[in-house]
């Protein structure tokens, strides 16, 4: 997308905000659901991401295109994982959630460092509530 959109004068495109600040690329501001012009940056996503409406019985499933709020960005994503919610190797989903508790803990310096935004606290608490309750073994025990 980006090569193209550099090939042709006056074009303009959507890349991911990390790609774009990396290749130094022009960026603009966008009108918001609430009629403010935001720019892009770590403040308008995350306001974006703690405005979605997480729901653990949608598994999480949030598009966040139009989230509420003054100065969320109109078109944010976030990446998700998928897991069994009867777990039949309990010790290997351990490890798993294991590892994105850390993530989620210690990761947000280094999402920061990469140009992305780390989940907002109140989202991770969400998850990993929702983990405890949902994810069991075979036996019905709690993975996490």
């Amino acid at each position: 997308m980006a090569s193209y959109v550099r090939q042709q004068a006056g074009s303009i495109g959507y890349v991911e905000y990390a790609y774009a600040l990396q290749n130094k690329m022009t960026h603009t501001q966008m009108k918001n659901r609430e009629g403010q012009f935001v720019v892009p940056n770590e403040k308008s996503f995350s306001a974006a991401a703690a405005n979605g409406n997480w729901n653990p019985e949608a598994g999480f499933y949030e598009i966040l295109t139009e989230e509420p709020g003054k100065a969320s960005w109109p078109i944010t994503g976030a990446t998700f994982i998928l897991m069994q919610k009867v777990q039949d190797k309990p010790e290997s989903a351990k490890v798993a959630l294991n590892f994105f508790d850390w993530a989620y803990k210690n990761g947000g310096k280094v999402a920061l460092a990469l140009d992305y935004i780390p989940m907002p606290e109140s989202v991770v608490k969400l998850v990993e509530e929702e983990w405890k309750r949902a994810l069991k073994d075979k036996a019905g025990k709690p993975v996490f």
